[in-house]
């Protein structure tokens, strides 16, 4: 793969802003703001500072990455869609379990609830957490290996209409050579050369992430937790780089 610009992994790098603290995050997003694309807004900031957090964060010239993975009946994940979709968020997760009327029904709300001034946000389908491994899977009960289910899912998200899925980097490969260049590919996971890998089973570097094909980076407490995330997130940026 050709090497980036600095600009071009920073419009790809996407940081993940785990914290219930309203003022803590909305720090960060203006320190980030040099070298990150995308602010990502997960369950534990939603749930504790609720929608006007987004619209914040968005204030402050940030994309918003909206990860609430939402996993219900058609009719609801509709209608959640199209209110995330009235925030002017950028990206967009439901879980790829939910089955493909679920995703249908995600895409559709999204469409709908966008103001006509903005783009709809794409739609990614979540495959399986890169918390997960195979031998996780199976004391789900699920068959086959994470791979294989990352592939069936992903699948059926492209089928729904999805704009991309959610995927460790071990899959990514296998996953652009399947859907395309134009398949959204959002790699968690992520971790620093060196890095300690955490809660995480299905890691990989940066530039391991980017040469595989990903088309989203997205990284927490090693630049969030670091002293200094700008100066973290600037090191991923050249890692992105090689």
């Amino acid at each position: 793969m050709a090497m980036l610009t600095r600009e071009e992994a920073a419009r790809r790098l996407v940081v993940a802003a785990d914290s219930s603290e309203r003022e803590k995050l909305l720090a960060l997003g203006r320190a980030l703001r040099p070298a990150v694309g995308m602010l990502k807004v997960g369950l534990e900031a939603f749930t504790a500072c609720g929608p006007d957090l987004v619209r914040e964060v968005r204030a402050l010239g940030m994309p918003v990455f909206l990860d609430l993975k939402l996993h219900d009946i058609p009719n609801t994940v509709e209608r959640a869609a199209a209110n995330a979709a009235r925030l002017g968020v950028q990206l967009l997760t439901v879980h790829a379990g939910g089955g493909e009327a679920m995703l249908r029904a995600a895409v559709a709300g999204a469409g709908a609830g966008t103001p006509p001034e903005q783009a709809p946000p794409v739609v990614l389908a979540v495959t399986v957490l890169t918390s997960l491994d195979d031998a996780a899977l199976s004391a789900l009960g699920m068959p086959g290996t994470a791979a294989e289910r990352v592939h069936a899912w992903a699948e059926l998200a492209h089928l729904a209409g999805c704009g991309g899925i959610v995927c460790s980097p071990h899959e990514v490969a296998a996953m652009r050579a399947a859907h395309g260049a134009d398949f959204v590919l959002l790699s968690p996971g992520i971790r620093p050369a060196g890095g300690a890998v955490g809660d995480q089973k299905r890691v990989a570097t940066p530039r391991a992430a980017v040469e595989a094909g990903a088309t989203y980076l997205v990284v927490g407490r090693p630049i969030t937790e670091a002293c200094d995330p700008l100066a973290a997130a600037e090191a991923i940026l050249a890692e992105m780089a090689g």
